[in-house]
């Protein structure tokens, strides 16, 4: 019997279903139903009964619904354009699909290519549908850019690592959680000592000391405030 050779997409841990669609949005900090929709799809009224918004992000698997830690890259990018601004989910994309289009590059919310030439491209389109000033679209840059510095690429340009937002601000947030899909089967660790932050929280809640905790794990008072933080603001 001939033995079906796996994609590297099967291969690739990156690419794997890991992360239901309402712990995805929990690690992102973005609404379970804008990620839904922002993989999904979404429904929406006509004068002839209704239409569907297709998804911006295609999931890893569908049934049930299940992201991969390239997919919570795209998520995190499109968190800075969409949470940020506000803006509809056919115009964004509308011009996802023209950068790609114009550029070549497939899956450009994956890239590191949108701090070059092809995030002027996206950005220059993106301020077009939305009528967006020039000091706006300066200022949608620097969110962007905020938020591509929290991610990790290797030398192909793929993402390894993510930097989560511990709180819901993007102001001065450090980056003491990583997301590592080689590690703790994805789920968010403290950066200094690879410590599961829900690991770090359970025993908070079990009544031992943050003290004793540092202690133990050879991390700092303030790692363990950040992984708390972190927990029970998702």
């Amino acid at each position: 019997m001939a033995v079906r050779r796996r994609t590297v997409s099967e291969l690739d841990p990156r690419e794997q279903p890991a992360y239901p669609l309402s712990e995805a949005a929990r690690y992102l900090r973005v609404p379970a139903a804008t990620l839904r929709a922002w993989t999904l799809g979404r429904a929406y009224p006509t004068s002839r009964g209704g239409g569907q918004f297709k998804p911006l992000i295609r999931p890893a698997q569908g049934e049930p619904p299940a992201l991969s830690f390239s997919n919570l890259i795209e998520a995190h990018v499109l968190r800075a354009l969409r949470t940020e601004h506000g803006v509809p989910l056919v115009e964004l994309r509308q011009a996802v699909e023209f950068a790609e289009r114009e550029l070549g590059i497939q899956r450009l919310l994956l890239r590191p290519d949108l701090r070059s030439k092809a995030g002027q491209v996206f950005l220059s389109r993106y301020g077009q549908l939305i009528n967006l000033s020039a000091s706006g679209q300066l200022a949608m840059r620097e969110v962007l850019e905020q938020h591509l510095s929290r991610v990790t690429w290797d030398r192909a340009k793929f993402p390894i690592r993510l930097h989560p937002f511990v709180q819901a601000s993007t102001d001065a947030d450090s980056r003491a959680i990583t997301i590592d899909p080689t590690i703790a089967f994805g789920r968010p660790i403290l950066s200094d000592g690879g410590v599961s932050t829900a690991t770090i929280v359970a025993r908070i809640d079990a009544g031992e000391r943050p003290a004793d905790i540092a202690a133990d794990y050879a991390i700092t008072g303030a790692d363990v405030t950040s992984a708390i933080v972190y927990e029970r603001a998702a």
